[in-house]
């Protein structure tokens, strides 16, 4: 039975773990920098062990200081939280070397699923649709891609994930220089210059489902709207997705289950999907096999807390719930507090907060490692608070929304709260069911 648990990450996430092995009467060690260790995460947690200097390299994504921290605080457990090395095979595997748990799935699936191409591969064995492209082993390769399914194309890497590593192309002409430059990109970011090319879809709607599964048995936890994105990076999330034909939802979360299945998927892990509204059709496009940022809204609509159904399978015991124990109640929303400056490009802004206010009451949720005081450093994320509202209706949800955001104050550093103020008051997007394409041009209007 996990007794201890190291969190191997910061922020808000390492907050949010914590409490939940608070409430679980399971004991916390917070692997921390040497920048995060008067952090309030360090505060929380029973016990802080430093794992090196600030730089994530020599410290959030060092596996072996962090399994040699586990190992020497007596941990049973590592949580990885998001990002850094929460989809590492390396630190799974060292985990387990060392008999310590990784609440994750095997290693086998991150596997599977970490490689872009080879989920792609797994979706369509499992009879999930993927956007029309492939791999392009070659520059060759890549220029019949683009020759045989046409600009605009969008270009991947292999390695990448949260929006990172992709490129459009417009132009065929431009093919071989843009697939020559992602490719090295690609190398130097994620050690893996491999890439892929897909159709971009330009009035799209990116829509995930959330899944959980013993290894034994999956089930979905509903679905999240995420097509409010900046550069590819979510901004606002929604569960579940609104304005979506029930039959097509019926049939992403058939999908998404079928995925998890061919997996036999253990852990948390999210379906992301290209939803072509107009058509009705969709798209298979990764699969994610860690808790997510915007698990929350998840949470508020199913009553769950995700966190803790985690650690439960990570114990080896079986879901507890069968699907039609899931219920959804109400709509959520999610916004992304990130210490950027909206009006100089979104230019990070780390410093030290010097005023920290956040919502309350009836329906209204903020994660956040941040108070007065708190050094933002410019190491890591931006994001410093999620602000999450759920309604009986997204009406409802909305109204809280407006004044959760009007109630926020955080200041000595600049944020994002104008932003979503604006987004909040915009006609098209109180209206429900935007696209991909909607921040940009709202942003520019």
């Amino acid at each position: 039975m996990i007794r201890r648990i190291l969190v191997a990450n910061r922020g808000e996430i390492a907050v949010r773990i914590i409490e939940t092995c608070a409430r679980l009467g399971i004991e916390t060690v917070l692997a921390a920098s040497a920048a995060d260790l008067d952090a309030v995460p360090a505060r929380r947690a029973d016990r802080v062990v430093c794992i090196g200097p600030a730089p994530p390299g020599q410290s959030y994504l060092n596996a072996a200081a962090i399994v040699a921290a586990a190992v020497e605080t007596g941990c049973d457990a590592i949580h990885p939280g998001y990002g850094f090395l929460s989809e590492s095979i390396v630190l799974a595997a060292k985990a387990r070397e060392a008999g310590i748990v990784f609440i994750g799935p095997t290693a086998a699936q991150l596997a599977g699923v970490g490689d872009k191409l080879r989920a792609r591969e797994l979706a369509v064995a499992a009879g999930l649709p993927v956007v029309p492209g492939g791999a392009a082993g070659s520059i060759e390769e890549a220029e019949a891609i683009v020759a045989r399914i046409g600009c605009p194309i969008l270009i991947k890497a292999v390695g990448g994930g949260g929006g990172r590593g992709m490129k459009l192309l417009l132009d065929p002409r431009d093919a071989r220089d843009a697939i020559a430059l992602a490719a090295a990109e690609a190398e130097a970011a994620f050690a893996d210059g491999r890439v892929y090319l897909e159709r971009f879809v330009a009035r799209g709607r990116h829509v995930e489902v959330q899944l959980v599964g013993d290894g034994e048995t999956v089930l979905h936890l509903g679905d999240r709207d995420c097509s409010i994105q900046r550069r590819y990076q979510k901004m606002v999330e929604e569960a579940q997705a609104p304005g979506l034909d029930e039959a097509l939802r019926a049939r992403l979360h058939a999908a998404a289950v079928a995925f998890g299945r061919a997996l036999a998927y253990r852990g948390l892990g999210t379906v992301e999907f290209l939803v072509d509204a107009e058509r009705g059709e969709f798209y298979f496009l990764e699969m994610n096999a860690r808790i997510q940022v915007e698990h929350p809204i998840t949470e508020a609509i199913t009553g769950l807390d995700l966190v803790a159904e985690q650690i439960a399978i990570a114990d080896g015991r079986p879901l507890r719930l069968a699907q039609d124990d899931v219920a959804f109640a109400g709509h959520a929303i999610e916004f992304r507090i990130n210490a950027e400056d909206c009006l100089r490009d979104f230019r990070p802004s780390p410093g030290t907060v010097t005023r920290a206010v956040f919502p309350a009451g009836e329906g209204v949720r903020v994660d956040t490692h941040v108070e007065a005081g708190s050094a933002i450093p410019p190491f890591y994320d931006s994001l410093v608070a999620k602000i999450i509202v759920h309604g009986q209706g997204r009406a409802e949800a909305l109204a809280r929304a407006a004044r959760a955001l009007a109630d926020c104050r955080i200041e000595g550093i600049a944020t994002n709260l104008d932003m979503h103020r604006a987004l909040l008051a915009d006609a098209e997007f109180r209206r429900g069911g935007v696209d991909t394409a909607y921040f940009p041009r709202f942003w520019r209007t």
